[in-house]
C-alpha cells in the first residue's frame, strides 16, 4: 500500500468526521451531540476519532477555525473588489449574508452553538469576530481620510463591531424566522439599515 493512498485515506476519514460534526452540532446542537454520534454519522471508530481531535471541543475548534477562516476569505476576496470604502463594505456585506444563507450549517456553528462554549471556543469566535470587524474598521479610515463626512468623528474600532454585531444578528434571525433563503434581498436590507 503507497504512503500516498493511505495518507488520502486518512484525510478522507478525517473530512467524513468534520462533515458530521457540522452536521450535527448544527441540527442538534452541540450539547446534544456526543463523539458516539460523530463517529456513527462519519461510519467510523471512535479511535479514529481521538487520532485527529483531542476532545469534541477540540473537533469543534477545528471546525470554527477551518470554516469561519474560510468565510473571511470569501468575504475579504469580495469586499476587494469594490471600488471605494462603501462598495467594499457593501460587497462584504453580502458575500456574507450570502455564504451564511447557503451554508446554514456554518452559519449555524459560528453564530449560535459557538456562542460562550467554552473559553477556548470563545478565543476562536472572538479572533473571527476581529477578523470581519478590521474589514469596516479599515473602511471607515479610509472613509474618514478621504473626506467623508457621515463618517467624520466615527471611532473605527466600534464601527466595526456594530458592523459585525448587526450583520450577525440579522443574519442568524433570518435563518431562523425569514422568509426564504433570498440572501441579496437580506443583504441588501442590512446595507440600507447601515447606511452603506
Amino acid at each position: 500500500m503507497s504512503t500516498l493512498a493511505a495518507s488520502e485515506r486518512r484525510e478522507a476519514r478525517r473530512r467524513r468526521l468534520l462533515e458530521a460534526a457540522l452536521h450535527l452540532f448544527a441540527e442538534v446542537g452541540y450539547h446534544d451531540t456526543s463523539v458516539d454520534d460523530v463517529v456513527a454519522e462519519a461510519r467510523t471508530s471512535k479511535s479514529a476519532f481521538y487520532e485527529y481531535f483531542e476532545s469534541k471541543e477540540d473537533c469543534f475548534r477545528v471546525l470554527l477555525e477551518q470554516e469561519g477562516g474560510a468565510l473571511i476569505t470569501t468575504v475579504h476576496a469580495a469586499a476587494a473588489a469594490g471600488v471605494d470604502h462603501r462598495d467594499r463594505m457593501r460587497r462584504g456585506i453580502h458575500a456574507f449574508v450570502a455564504t451564511c444563507i447557503g451554508r446554514s450549517r456554518v452559519a449555524r456553528l459560528l453564530l449560535v452553538e459557538s456562542v460562550g462554549l467554552s473559553p477556548s471556543i470563545e478565543e476562536v469566535r472572538h479572533r473571527l469576530h476581529d477578523e470581519f470587524a478590521k474589514l469596516a474598521e479599515q473602511a471607515v479610515r479610509y472613509a474618514q481620510k478621504h473626506g467623508d463626512g457621515d463618517l467624520a468623528g466615527v471611532d473605527p474600532a466600534v464601527y466595526g463591531r456594530v458592523i459585525v454585531g448587526a450583520v450577525n444578528e440579522a443574519t442568524i434571525w433570518y435563518l431562523e424566522t425569514g422568509p426564504g433563503n433570498d440572501a441579496t434581498a437580506l443583504a441588501d436590507r442590512i446595507c440600507r439599515a447601515l447606511s452603506v
